[in-house]
């Protein structure tokens, strides 16, 4: 196989997110380590360590005209910026900005003498709309600090749903097939020796599925697709021994996935802590709390804890205005200081070479199956679960297995059912006339049927409420549905 062979961003004018599968299975397929030999970074040192991440996200919807039937489908970035009199619309500029700026400040503080870490999540919807509409200067100011070598070891980039769909509502099969798309688009765009150090995932929604059978069909999805970790929010899992809360949430964890036939898989967990605001990686705590930290023992050796946040980078005041300068401050002060900027995989990477792994590190797995285990066989299969799942909410209205994510109060699998309802019949239509059937992922009929598919499962037609984005999401579907009735 050649490995200098590149693939195209898009292909007959829709983005490259199929096709390629084998040559992506075999770059995930590369060992490492990727970071550690090019860090710089003397973590037997220091006292402790934070990072960050920054999410982007824009969704794709019908805008592009007048009539929601025919309109084109585009950026909601670019439907910004053609109505810039509307709501807050007048920020798509500096949103825009935000995509670009990272670009712009790691080459600067590395020529300061300084060592800038930045962990990086764009959805492949939002990379795919920018380059829709013309905005190549933000694909390449990214493209420089992701593969220049002066550079790449500063930045992290974690792996995603291409059309930002939240784990614990999208159908299995497609789940598998965002986070492939992604992995395609992002070959397709930096290169295949930089989707190899592609190794940590970020849920969107920060979702992760407590049910215990979809949770293991998510971590599969991940181990399958290459990755070593995956980051978790704190209130979203618990300790295995007793349900309760992380004693040590600045450590790896490794997430037990447990199915009901019996069947178990782990993957290293990254600890979010403490909620959801913006202003924790706006003003940059993550730092403030790290020095708070000292020392501590894991499998019998002495490591730095990591503290480690994500947030929208592009998103409210702070985000637009306040982060800019408080990160520059922050990578200043903090750069060979006992408290320092790193990224999740080179950190990782160390415990590998002090000889720490993943069952070393201590384990938990996603609320409420510490009470769903005590009353469930080992190994005794679906039916047996749904009704264990079902007395426990007969007893308790606040069980539940919709999984959790970073906000407590919008549920990912229930309401809006006519939004819900439309997406599980494309996505059922998909399995059928596209899966099922065998349709090469070669082809343009495919290629085109999924991506429709795949614009239809982003958590925004669900999470902006009822009006616009409800109309956005059912109209996606219904176009992937007449799609797949005509073409296949």
């Amino acid at each position: 196989m050649d490995q200098s062979a590149s693939i195209p961003d898009h292909i007959d004018g829709l983005p490259n997110v199929c096709g390629s599968e084998d040559r992506i299975a075999e770059t995930m397929s590369r060992s490492g380590p990727f970071y550690l030999p090019e860090s710089g970074i003397e973590f037997d040192r220091i006292q402790s360590a934070f990072a960050i991440a920054l999410h982007m996200h824009q969704p794709l919807i019908p805008a592009g005209g007048d009539d929601l039937r025919t309109a084109q489908v585009i950026s909601n970035l670019e439907d910004m910026m053609n109505h810039p009199d509307v709501g807050d619309n007048h920020n798509a500029s500096v949103f825009r900005s935000c995509y670009e700026r990272m670009g712009r400040f790691i080459p600067q503080l590395i020529s300061e003498g300084k060592q800038p870490r930045v962990m990086l999540d764009y959805s492949g919807c939002l990379l795919h709309g920018l380059i829709r509409m013309g905005a190549t200067d933000v694909i390449d100011s990214l493209r420089t600090i992701t593969c220049d070598l002066a550079y790449r070891n500063c930045v992290e980039w974690l792996g995603s749903a291409w059309g930002h769909a939240v784990a614990p509502s999208t159908p299995v099969q497609d789940f598998r097939l965002h986070v492939r798309a992604w992995q395609h688009f992002f070959a397709a765009l930096f290169g295949f020796d930089a989707l190899a150090r592609v190794r940590g995932f970020s849920p969107a929604e920060m979702a992760l599925p407590n049910h215990p059978d979809v949770c293991y069909k998510f971590v599969r999805t991940l181990k399958d697709c290459g990755f070593r970790w995956v980051m978790v929010q704190e209130h979203t899992v618990e300790r295995i021994e007793d349900g309760g809360p992380l004693h040590m949430p600045h450590v790896p964890h490794r997430l037990l996935a447990r199915n009901s036939r019996g069947q178990t898989l782990s993957i290293t967990a990254i600890i979010k802590t403490q909620g959801s605001d913006t202003k924790l990686v706006g003003q940059m705590q993550p730092y403030y709390e790290a020095k708070g930290l000292g020392r501590r023992e894991l499998a019998g050796r002495s490591i730095p804890p990591l503290v480690t946040q994500i947030a929208d980078g592009e998103n409210g005041g702070v985000m637009m205005n306040e982060f800019p300068p408080k990160f520059f401050n922050v990578m200043a002060e903090a750069s060979d200081s006992a408290t320092i900027p790193a990224n999740v995989t080179e950190y990782l990477e160390y415990l590998d070479h002090l000889g720490i792994g993943k069952a070393d590190f201590p384990a938990i797995q996603p609320i409420m199956q510490k009470r769903l285990w005590d009353r469930f066989d080992d190994g005794a299969g679906p039916e047996a679960l749904d009704k264990a799942i079902a007395d426990l909410r007969k007893e308790d209205d606040r069980f539940h297995m919709e999984g959790g994510s970073w906000t407590g109060n919008i549920s990912w699998v229930r309401g809006y059912e006519h939004v819900l309802g439309p997406m599980q019949n494309a996505s059922a239509l998909f399995a059928e006339k596209a899966l099922a059937a065998g349709i090469p992922t070669t082809e343009t009929r495919y290629r085109n049927a999924l991506y429709h598919l795949l614009t239809t499962q982003t958590s925004c037609f669900r999470y902006w409420g009822e009006g616009a984005w409800t109309d956005y999401g059912r109209e996606l579907c219904r176009r992937t549905v007449e799609i797949l009735n005509a073409d296949f």
